[in-house]
């Protein structure tokens, strides 16, 4: 309110300051417009006037020299002139006067005189004190501002020292376990932490000492920071949260600073947690720079160390943080006494991801088509940042398409979207460019089919995507496990079945394989020198990957290895892509037809799925199309209410009302379906 009135109070004297200037602006300017006009003939010609006999009758005032006169030339007009000194000019014009007035006795020259002052002395200095006033209440108003200014940013020097952590529930937004899914474990990890924030004294009356600190470590994106919240929202306690860079400033010793003050407002709203997020950005190895680390960054890292070291034992407060590079942490803040417990927060195994699927499911209406199981088992690898990313621009796919309700189809393209990049229909490439990737992705397919130890093939497209693919072939991954050596090999196979294919169909190669053998290059350099999976080289490794890499540790590093050993660890690799590219080959040289056909009808549709592959490799033609597809895709285009009624369990006569209007509409609706297809493809 303060800060309002006082703004209030500057407008005002802006306001004041500018009227004044402008009245005085405007006055002088008339009045030196006036005096303009007055004083275009300079004083010679005045005299030279009378002396001409020119003026007819004139009245001056003593006072100021303001005189008004007229000529026998123009009898009707009055004119005016300014006369500095009166005394002069009436000694200058009194001859000429006196003598036309006696030759003249019928026609005399009328004259008067003014002989006291019209105006006031006040009013005279009333244009003057207006300006003096004016600037005067400028400049105090500037001064002002100016110290203000100064006082604020000396206030905001004197703050670099607090830190600005973030309170989470303040707003409402209260996180708990209910919130959390695909991570049971995780959860019941944490549990003893709320309790002992809810129940302290059933663990001190033991002699149980609760962990001081907790680290969260694991992949970006698998729900780190919402765990730390369903911590606070399960214990009803504040929970203060900071990124670990917020840390480190420009000025020296503010990091230090800002640590202490943080656990200062920890202590006084105890029993509370801290939560510190990316705490690598402040917690790396010390002694990894170029320097003697006495840096800003090792200062602050210094004083976290002391601060949660002079923690009480059970204070009511624990300390949480989060990151996924713990390799590069500290040592000294990973002993017991400090972050005590860690716990890994791994991806979402299947039941995990369908739980995490339904909890970013429940405000969007799904299809009858949509079964969050098959969802979950086709995004593996998936974290819960990346289903709630899917889920999300699967919503956006049916509103741009005007569903009320989320198809299969939506999600499934809504994750080609989120892998690959959006399609890029309106790139046009010519005949030769498009059957060569056509031929380049349909020997990756026909070779992975072939192939024993290799995950299903999930779908196959030659539109353009993402940054400059011009197609893709994508597989069904299965659960996530430690790769075997066949595996391995085969993986590498089909990887190499795009350039195979290009030089058995066309007798020609291009440089789209250039990405697939590089990464078939680094699997096979991964298994000999990194996984000891190589019969000539043995089961030592030799790849050192397991810190990350420092300029000033790493500075002077050399392989441990000798010039021998690596010569042998190349010709290893060479061996090994030779045998997988003689092996690609093989396969689509036996299996020719196959790949001709795939690559046709890729030509054909441009798009094909797994359940389209499936039959065209076991058939050798393309399956009918599913009429729940169908009966899906038409009740998502019902209004919103049909839509809702078709979700639930007896929507069998909805579907009969969705399937009778498609054919009332036939032509028309068919031809939608078909535009709506291809869009989603």
């Amino acid at each position: 309110m303060n800060k309002i009135n006082n703004n209030l109070k500057s407008i005002i004297i802006c306001l004041i300051v500018f009227i004044m200037l402008g009245a005085s602006a405007i006055y002088y300017m008339n009045t030196s417009g006036a005096q303009a006009k007055e004083e275009e003939l300079v004083y010679s010609d005045i005299v030279n006037l009378f002396k001409n006999n020119e003026v007819s009758t004139f009245e001056i005032d003593l006072s100021t020299g303001a005189m008004e006169y007229k000529t026998f030339k123009e009898p009707d007009k009055t004119q005016k002139y300014s006369v500095k000194s009166v005394s002069y000019f009436l000694e200058d014009i009194r001859g000429s006067v006196n003598a036309y007035n006696e030759a003249n006795p019928d026609n005399q020259i009328k004259f008067n005189y003014k002989a006291t002052n019209t105006r006031n002395w006040l009013i005279n200095i009333v244009p003057t004190l207006l300006v003096l006033v004016g600037l005067g209440l400028l400049s105090w108003f500037m001064i002002r501002r100016m110290t203000s200014t100064m006082n604020s940013e000396a206030n905001r020097s004197l703050g670099f020292g607090k830190v600005r952590a973030r309170v989470a529930g303040e707003n409402g937004d209260v996180k708990t376990f209910e919130d959390v899914a695909g991570c049971d474990e995780e959860k019941e990890e944490l549990v003893e932490i709320v309790e002992f924030l809810k129940d302290p004294h059933r663990f001190t009356e033991l002699g149980a000492r609760i962990p001081k600190g907790v680290l969260l470590v694991g992949p970006p994106g698998t729900g780190k920071t919402l765990l730390a919240k369903a911590v606070a929202g399960e214990a009803d306690v504040p929970f203060l949260s900071i990124s670990g860079s917020d840390f480190v400033e420009m000025y020296v010793g503010v990091g230090a600073s800002r640590v202490r003050d943080l656990f200062s407002q920890a202590m006084k709203k105890a029993p509370a947690i801290v939560f510190i997020d990316e705490i690598d950005a402040v917690g790396r190895h010390r002694g990894t720079g170029m320097g003697n680390g006495n840096d800003e960054r090792e200062q602050t890292l210094n004083q976290l160390l002391v601060e949660m070291d002079g923690f009480g034992t059970n204070s009511g407060v624990i300390i949480m943080a989060a990151t996924n590079r713990p390799d590069v942490l500290d040592p000294a803040l990973l002993r017991p006494g400090r972050f005590d417990r860690q716990v890994t927060v791994n991806r979402p195994d299947m039941k995990g991801r369908e739980d995490i699927l339904r909890v970013h499911a429940k405000n969007k209406p799904l299809a009858p088509d949509v079964n969050l199981k098959d969802v979950a088992k086709n995004t593996s690898g998936f974290t819960g940042a990346d289903l709630e990313n899917l889920m999300n621009e699967a919503a956006l796919l049916a509103a741009r398409h005007h569903r009320h309700a989320v198809t299969y189809q939506d999600i499934q393209d809504a994750g080609t979207k989120v892998l690959m990049g959006t399609e890029k229909k309106s790139h046009k490439y010519t005949e030769k460019a498009k059957k060569l990737t056509a031929y380049h992705e349909a020997g990756h397919a026909v070779a992975a089919f072939y192939l024993e130890n290799h995950n299903p093939v999930q779908e196959i497209s030659i539109i353009p995507r993402g940054l400059g693919a011009g197609g893709y072939t994508m597989y069904r991954e299965e659960e996530e496990n430690y790769n075997s050596k066949n595996e391995m090999l085969d993986l590498v196979v089909s990887m190499l079945g795009g350039r195979v294919a290009e030089a058995i169909s066309l007798d020609d190669i291009s440089t789209g394989a250039s990405n697939d053998l590089q990464r078939s290059t680094q699997i096979c350099r991964d298994m000999v020198a990194k996984y000891g999976m190589s019969d000539s080289i043995g089961p030592v490794v030799y790849s050192d990957e397991s810190s990350e890499v420092f300029l000033g540790r790493d500075f002077g590093h050399v392989n441990n290895y000798s010039e021998a050993t690596s010569a042998r660890i190349d010709q290893e690799i060479e061996k090994m892509m030779r045998m997988a590219y003689k092996k690609t080959e093989s396969i689509l040289t036996e299996h020719n037809d196959k790949l001709v056909l795939v690559a046709e009808t890729l030509l054909e549709r441009e798009k094909i799925s797994g359940v389209e592959f499936e039959s065209l490799m076991t058939t050798g033609a393309l399956p009918p199309v599913e009429e729940p597809q169908e009966q899906a895709e038409a009740i998502a285009e019902l209004p919103e209410e049909k839509a809702e009624e078709a979700t639930a369990e007896s929507a069998q006569e909805v579907v009969s009302e969705a399937e009778e209007v498609v054919n009332a509409e036939a032509p028309e609706t068919e031809a939608e379906n078909d535009n709506d297809t291809e869009i989603n493809e």
